[in-house]
């Protein structure tokens, strides 16, 4: 099996790890009955951030437990991962941002399948770029800096910002696709839940944003 192969099958990997860990840590945080150190990974609101914060974390562990496997077969290794890192957000703001105007332009309503669609298709594009860069001919040294550069403040942010969140649209909260005013933590979680209710009743938010659709003017 050739090198490119190799690396592909890697990058392959990454989207599958990524997708589904980001999936276990949109929902850790009410499983862990909202402990606050699991913030620094895991969603703590519905906001386009936190989407993006839970997909960064699994594809940083992703990049180290790679580089250990395929050191010998890539150039630029460690360029091409923080361009994944920094891209994949990009991207999904980009294709979610872009979704909901043409949403909010048709009169449509958004929907679950579209939502996961963005998410699979911004941290593939993610890996590819990531993969077009570990195949390419190697950089000069000093890329090497700006890659690590560009990691540090990946984990800084998406450290600090859930703690600390900027009063603008992409940290506030989007439940069922209206802005509530929230931003990080929030300090009641009971009408968000998704799996119980202080009354005992399991799985009762599931179908929420239906409810909120009928009470909505």
């Amino acid at each position: 099996m050739s090198a490119k192969i190799k690396l592909a099958l890697w990058e392959i990997g990454c989207v599958i790890w990524v997708c589904v860990a980001g999936a276990v840590l949109h929902f850790a945080f009410e499983l862990s009955d909202y402990w606050t150190p699991l913030a620094l990974i895991a969603a703590v609101n519905e906001s386009a951030w936190e989407h993006t914060k839970m997909y960064f974390w699994p594809g940083l562990v992703y990049a180290l437990v790679q580089y250990t496997y395929t050191r010998h077969l890539h150039n630029n290794y460690w360029q091409g991962k923080a361009a994944a890192l920094a891209v994949t957000p990009l991207a999904i703001f980009a294709l979610y941002y872009g979704y909901m105007g043409f949403v909010n332009l048709t009169g449509g309503k958004a929907n679950l399948a579209a939502m996961l669609s963005i998410m699979v298709l911004g941290v593939s594009i993610g890996q590819y770029v990531s993969y077009r860069m570990l195949t390419a001919e190697p950089f000069r040294p000093i890329t090497g800096r700006y890659a690590a550069t560009t990691i540090t403040a990946l984990i800084m942010l998406f450290s600090l910002l859930t703690f600390f969140p900027p009063r603008v649209f992409l940290f506030e909260n989007f439940y069922c696709y209206r802005y509530t005013g929230d931003y990080g933590i929030l300090e009641d979680y009971e009408p968000y839940r998704v799996f119980t209710r202080s009354d005992g009743a399991v799985g009762a938010n599931v179908n929420y944003c239906a409810s909120v659709d009928r009470q909505a003017p």
